[in-house]
């Protein structure tokens, strides 16, 4: 791995801070409509974000793309969707993070929530990584990252994102 000079990284992220920053610029978008990842087995992706996260599964289609594979969506809350897809006969291999692939997807939850889910994970031996007192690190069934943070929208460890 290559030695990092932190100094320049920050006087980097100063500069884009500066260049590209605006203030009360309104987004052309309406919100997220939904993210969608890929399981290797629709029942286990089912059990695990309803029965362990309590996302509702809110309708199950097939896929227009790939004959044989279904799309599927779970509420996560403010109007937002988490969408997955099966590929039955591809054989896509395990998760990988790579560049320009998902890293995490952080949903927000109410703290009362987030110790309930905390006790839910523990509770179904799911393994996990709590960070500063809000965020809850955990893989799903097919090793995406997923981060529950007790954060209101818009916030992130005390600052405001949005």
């Amino acid at each position: 791995m290559t030695e990092i000079d932190l100094s320049a990284v920050e006087a980097e992220r100063e500069r884009l801070r500066t260049a590209y920053l605006k203030g009360g610029v309104t987004s052309s978008a309406r919100g997220l409509h939904h993210t969608a990842l890929l399981c290797a087995d629709v029942e286990r992706t089912v059990r695990f974000y309803q029965e362990v996260l309590g996302f509702p599964l809110t309708e199950m289609v097939g896929n227009r793309d790939y004959e044989g594979s279904t799309h599927f969506f779970f509420d996560i809350g403010n109007g937002n969707l988490l969408a997955f897809f099966d590929f039955p006969g591809l054989d896509l291999g395990p998760y990988a993070e790579v560049l320009g692939g998902l890293h995490h997807l952080a949903i927000s939850v109410e703290p009362g929530q987030w110790e309930r889910l905390k006790a839910s994970l523990t509770e179904h031996g799911v393994e996990f990584q709590e960070e500063s007192g809000t965020s809850i690190y955990f893989r799903d069934p097919d090793g995406a990252r997923i981060e529950l943070i007790s954060d209101p929208l818009g916030e992130m460890y005390g600052l405001k994102v949005l």
